[in-house]
């Protein structure tokens, strides 16, 4: 297969959480403003002045500042790297979120790394000053915020910080917002520091001085004077040696999630550390820190290109840090660890079970403690008198508050939630979960409601009534051939946990119960050459991704020639840009194509379904964190964007 140029929609650049989170969205770092993944304006504004002449190599900055020459940029799981020719010197700029997910005590810290690294191109010397910024707006949600800001002492180090003036932690809920409480704090390594408003500062860098004190002036509510904080470093004689620095950008939330009616704190305040402590830990492992996930990332990626191709190496790199940083890492007041999403770009649930499990297949491939962790909440809720259902809840609330169900009918009724689908989905995440980690115990503790839910599929879950499932959008529909597929494979799974845990009856009992829907299901869902999407619609048809689970689990209730049938039809179907998510409409899911692909069992079939994806990636006209769910004509984004569920697309991982 061609391999195509790789060309990110948006670009991650600080990835940490859903609030602490600074995207490019253009094909150059100096198109435009950095953006937190909402699209509202967080600037980072990089300069670089060689031999007198000053260029631009993060965002527009000072307009009449010509941009330096980006001449590559390489997106890995951890880290972003781009290299500028500026003039005769080359400048490397690196972007990394230490997301270790193998080492899960460096992953919750809320800071990232911004390396720097200078070199002359022609060998001779040069005079040069670098110089980075970071905008006030990264501590408010809105433009009318006024912001106060500080120098700190932290051991040997300087740090600048911005706060919002009027903080209240965990005061508003929503999709659409940026934090407003807390406070950010950029660590320079030595050289220049200024805070004072971004025409000043910058204007001052690039004729060659800037202000040398803070201002004390609160901003007007302009772009032109949001204050900045400022770093510059001079070196005189830059040549063959190069010349490295390493910037931290920190933010302490102070509080992160409201767990019914408990504000919890971030995890690594949670284990006793203080700021100043983190901090400094921050700077001492910088080098170190910054190292290791290069190789990480080089390890990772050279694993993917070698199993599955460089296209879907560059796509799994561009999700892994989208759907890390999609969620927040707590720990609860007895110590269990809780991992919280936030359903980005759609409705801003928090702990959304149907989010929950597209996103899956990337903690079971590489850390299925975090799956566990996302489940816990769920689990807890579910288990409280206050949950009167007896299917799965949907979500904990609106992020970041996960004080119960907001959905459909919540906790009042039954109207508009998704029973076959959230139950099914915990089940075989479940299942999936002990699969990897053999976590007996936990599945034992909440063996009872593992049962209610499977119990509740066995009645309604075959063949489903009018109800939603995730693909909501998509409406209500009653007798959905792929919801079907999803209960009978979570019986099983049932099945697979009961016989797991020593209960060989229980395990008997549901596995060949499962096995004789899965009989049903084929005669009802058949339409000769595929089958249909809902099982009283002939003509109709359907990605039927939940199939998947069959495979991974090696459950062995569907025949191949279900497989076989259903690839060879979605063949026939595909358009420029991916296969349709059933016959209604012409977009589609990123999430459940790739499972789709999964379900291949010749590699140039997973190729043929796979090709499209990667060609929507790198020409898709909507500039935005990864979507997935556009149309597969036009490329075009049809409403979500930097969501969770892409972590979906480690799938391929999972197959054995």
């Amino acid at each position: 297969m061609h391999q195509q140029q790789f060309r990110p929609p948006a670009v991650p650049l600080i990835t940490h959480d859903p609030y602490f989170s600074i995207w490019s969205f253009g094909d150059k770092l100096t198109d435009d403003w950095t953006k937190h993944w909402t699209g509202k304006n967080q600037a980072l504004c990089g300069m670089i002045r060689v031999d007198g002449t000053t260029y631009r190599w993060m965002s527009p900055g000072l307009r009449d500042v010509p941009a330096a020459d980006q001449r590559k940029i390489e997106v890995g799981p951890t880290q972003t790297r781009y290299v500028f020719a500026a003039g005769s010197v080359e400048l490397q700029a690196v972007f990394t979120s230490p997301m270790l997910i193998l080492q899960m005590s460096s992953m919750y810290f809320p800071y990232c790394y911004v390396s720097l690294t200078v070199n002359s191109i022609d060998g001779k010397p040069h005079d040069v000053s670098v110089y980075l910024d970071v905008s006030a707006e990264i501590a408010v949600n809105s433009s009318d915020q006024s912001v106060g800001w500080s120098r700190h002492k932290i051991g040997d180090l300087q740090a600048l910080s911005f706060a919002a003036s009027d903080q209240r932690p965990l005061n508003k809920v929503g999709d659409d917002l940026r934090i407003d409480w807390g406070r950010f704090y950029l660590l320079p390594p030595p050289g220049e520091t200024v805070i004072g408003d971004s025409e000043s500062v910058r204007r001052g860098f690039a004729s060659g001085k800037m202000p040398d004190r803070d201002s004390l002036n609160q901003p007007k509510s302009v772009e032109s004077m949001w204050p900045v904080a400022a770093w510059a470093s001079h070196v005189a004689q830059i040549s063959a040696t190069p010349v490295s620095y390493e910037l931290i950008l920190a933010y302490d939330d102070e509080f992160s999630i409201e767990y019914f009616q408990r504000a919890l704190p971030p995890m690594w305040r949670g284990e006793n550390r203080d700021l100043s402590q983190m901090l400094a830990d921050a700077n001492a492992t910088a080098n170190s820190s910054v190292k290791i996930c290069g190789e990480w990332d080089k390890e990772l990626t050279t694993e993917w290109k070698s199993k599955f191709g460089p296209e879907f190496s560059s796509l799994a790199s561009l999700a892994f840090r989208q759907s890390v940083a999609g969620h927040q890492l707590v720990r609860d007041i007895d110590g269990t660890l809780l991992m919280f999403s936030k359903e980005n770009f759609s409705n801003g649930c928090i702990g959304t079970v149907d989010v929950m499990y597209p996103a899956c297949p990337l903690f079971l491939a590489l850390e299925p403690a975090l799956l566990k962790a996302n489940m816990e909440p769920i689990m807890q809720y579910a288990s409280m008198p206050r949950w009167k259902w007896k299917f799965a809840p949907h979500d904990l609330g609106t992020y970041p508050k996960a004080n119960g169900q907001v959905y459909g009918g919540g906790e009042k009724t039954e109207e508009n939630q998704m029973p076959v689908e959230e139950s099914g989905n915990m089940l075989i995440m479940a299942a999936a979960y002990l699969d990897k980690s053999g976590d007996k115990a936990w599945i034992t503790k909440y063996w009872g409601k593992f049962t209610e839910w499977a119990e509740y599929l066995e009645q309604f879950g075959v063949d489903p009534g009018t109800q939603l499932c995730t693909d909501d959008f998509a409406g209500h529909l009653a007798h959905n051939a792929n919801l079907s597929v999803k209960a009978i494979v979570a019986m099983a799974c049932y099945g697979r946990m009961a016989e797991t845990l020593g209960h060989r009856e229980v395990a008997a009992k549901w596995t060949k119960l499962a096995q004789s829907f899965v009989k049903d299901w084929m005669k009802m869902a058949d339409d000769g050459d595929h089958y249909r999407l809902a099982f009283d619609k002939p003509g109709t048809w359907s990605q039927k991704y939940n199939l998947v689970w069959d495979k991974v689990l090696k459950l062995n209730l569907f025949p191949q020639e279900v497989y076989d049938k259903e690839v060879a039809y979605y063949l026939k179907k595909m358009n420029k840009y991916g296969l349709p998510l059933d016959n209604r409409a012409d977009y589609t899911k990123l999430d459940w194509t790739v499972w789709t692909a999964c379900l291949a069992s010749k590699k140039e079939d997973f190729e043929a379904i796979m090709a499209p994806v990667y060609k929507w990636m790198n020409e898709t006209p909507d500039r935005v964190p990864l979507t997935d769910w556009y149309d597969t004509k036009n490329a075009k984004c049809i409403g979500f964007r930097a969501r969770t569920v892409v972590g979906g697309v480690f799938m391929p991982l999972l197959m054995k």
